[in-house]
């Protein structure tokens, strides 16, 4: 890494995750001390994120809060240094190692593209799904809003059918099935995007 120091690196370091108590703490800790390992600089694919939130759209959204209040993934510890991701050529597409449920893929990438971290985007997802439109808002919401790599959280609501969040103080996401939000909106925002149990919103 420091000979060629190149623009962007990014290692996979796939283990093994236990969804039961500490298990994603270690995990994301294993991915923390493999990127200090390889000087800092280089990113990982950030699999715990993947693991606890495709277990929470599935009527876990509390997964999506850890201990200390905040995202239980790599982006909750070193996001700078975190791609997260929904699937990709392992794990989702013909090998279906471990993918994402299919019904709820906009929900995770309403996730990812509001949160911390580098996200990016499955090709098949893209272009083979036909979700195309649907992701594109998100990426235009994250861009207009300066949404950055170490942007921060503020996790309002983490129940089994709700996970809403305020992300820079600039936009609000809500993932899951449950329409009454009370007021956890303020109301200086407005709907930016929405779709299959979620939506983001923007300050107006």
């Amino acid at each position: 890494m420091e000979n060629t120091s190149p623009n962007f690196a990014v290692g996979e370091k796939w283990d093994d995750l236990s969804l039961g108590q500490g298990g994603p703490d270690a995990h994301r800790g294993a991915l923390k001390d493999w990127v200090n390992a390889a000087g800092g600089s280089v990113t990982a694919f950030d699999f715990t994120t993947k693991g606890v939130l495709q277990a929470a759209v599935q009527g876990e959204l509390w997964r999506l809060k850890d201990s200390n209040g905040k995202p239980p993934g790599l982006i909750g510890i070193l996001p700078q240094n975190a791609v997260t991701f929904i699937d990709n050529h392992d794990t989702g597409s013909t090998q279906k190692l471990w993918p994402f449920p299919s019904d709820k893929v906009m929900q995770g990438y309403a996730y990812i593209l509001t949160h911390p971290g580098i996200p990016s985007i499955f090709y098949d997802h893209f272009f083979d799904w036909g979700l195309k439109e649907e992701i594109g808002k998100l990426v235009a919401i994250r861009n207009r809003n300066g949404i950055s790599t170490t942007s921060s959280v503020n996790i309002l609501a983490a129940d089994a059918d709700l996970y809403v969040a305020a992300i820079d103080e600039k936009i609000m996401v809500k993932i899951g099935p449950k329409m009454d939000l009370g007021n956890l909106i303020p109301s200086d925002f407005q709907v930016a995007t929405s779709g299959n149990n979620y939506a983001v919103w923007e300050k107006k």
